[in-house]
């Protein structure tokens, strides 16, 4: 693709500044929150790339290098091959619903109907393995949704999220699919004519490179979008450690309501589900339910109160990045594979759960820890 024609693709950002973020978010250890200090800090794409080693050096990697410009354009190859557009933050193209979050894709491809990322939307997510009434329930809501105007906004998965996009289709159409791969890798691959179908009347979209095959890490960043893209979230029907709590969590974070199906107490695919209605979660039992927990757009809801533990949000102190990356590499050297209490990690690294919390949540969602029963943390690499 020629300068000028990336130039076109999108106001505010010439070619070399486009193709800089798209480099610098490519580049080895920096993930969504990393790239929005790096931004914040250094005030271009540029400057940032060019700080990077000595950032990288602090942290103890040595050698660092910055992920070189012919990756980055056979990236853009690929994308122009596969029919899908790059958004970047910051340009007029990219959702405005995920603008200002503290987490926000730095860089999107998608695929489809672009507009209907500015439109309003309803995340809908729930259990792979769901039951034949919760299949039932995620798409008498997704039609009724997106008869009602909505954007039905889901992961692309086996159960509750298949559902959702076929009902949302059968409807008016409006649905978007966030991927956990590259936008071209269809996962699972039985959904490959659903992506079809939404490539038609709905949008995908995918913060990754193209041919990435989806690896458990990228569950959680996908869902962090499906929360960032929606007004509010619906679980349909979720384990009591289902992903989609992490969704509900985000959700929570950056103001967007948060609902929940309920389930018999017996089954434990709806548990999550009724722990997030016990904490405060708008009870859910048909469209009608939806509409009017969300009132007028921008409305807020009082009534009710949630209490999952928040995600770093935009009034988190930043701490400068050279020791954000010396303390997460604090934390991994005081991690293995045998699970040690937080607690102990918060006295062995004299830190406050003020400090240590948002970095414990961005190292979990970038896949380099994991949390065990018990407020017990273990290193996965």
């Amino acid at each position: 693709m020629a300068d000028g024609q990336l130039a076109n693709l999108s106001s505010g950002l010439t070619s070399d500044e486009r193709r800089d973020r798209l480099r610098l978010v490519r580049s080895r250890r920096v993930g969504a929150v990393t790239y929005h200090r790096l931004m914040a800090e250094h005030g271009s794409a540029c400057a940032a790339l060019a700080a990077l080693p000595a950032i990288a050096a602090a942290a103890g990697v040595e050698n660092y290098e910055c992920c070189p410009v012919g990756v980055v354009l056979a990236e853009e190859r690929q994308g122009l091959a596969a029919g899908a557009r790059l958004l970047i933050h910051g340009e007029d193209e990219y959702p405005r619903a995920l603008r200002d979050i503290p987490d926000a894709p730095p860089v999107l491809w998608a695929k489809g109907d672009l507009s209907l990322l500015n439109r309003p939307a309803i995340g809908m997510v729930g259990a792979r393995n769901a039951s034949s009434l919760g299949m039932r329930m995620a798409r008498r809501l997704a039609q009724g949704l997106s008869e009602a105007g909505m954007t039905v906004v889901s992961g692309l998965a086996r159960g509750i999220d298949t559902a959702a996009h076929e009902a949302a289709l059968e409807g008016e159409g409006r649905t978007i699919a966030v991927m956990a791969g590259g936008i071209d890798v269809i996962y699972p691959a039985e959904n490959d004519a659903l992506a079809q179908a939404i490539d038609a009347r709905g949008c995908r979209i995918s913060e990754h490179p193209l041919g990435l095959e989806p690896q458990a890490r990228h569950f959680p960043l996908r869902n962090r979008i499906v929360a960032g893209l929606s007004r509010a979230v619906i679980v349909v029907e979720a384990a009591a450690k289902s992903g989609s709590l992490i969704t509900a969590r985000a959700a929570l974070d950056y103001g967007r309501d948060v609902m929940a199906v309920p389930g018999h107490p017996f089954d434990a695919r709806a548990s999550g589900c009724n722990m997030l209605i016990r904490d405060g979660a708008v009870l859910v039992r048909g469209v009608q339910d939806v509409l009017e927990a969300l009132g007028t757009p921008g409305e807020a809801r009082t009534e009710t109160h949630m209490t999952l533990a928040p995600l770093p949000g935009p009034e988190t102190p930043q701490r400068p990045l050279k020791d954000v990356a010396l303390l997460h590499a604090m934390i991994l050297s005081r991690l293995g594979p045998s699970p040690l209490a937080e607690d102990q990690l918060m006295r062995d690294l004299k830190v406050t759960p003020a400090q240590l919390a948002p970095e414990l949540l961005n190292l979990e969602l970038e896949g380099r820890i994991a949390r065990q029963p018990g407020g017990l943390l273990s290193r996965l690499e």
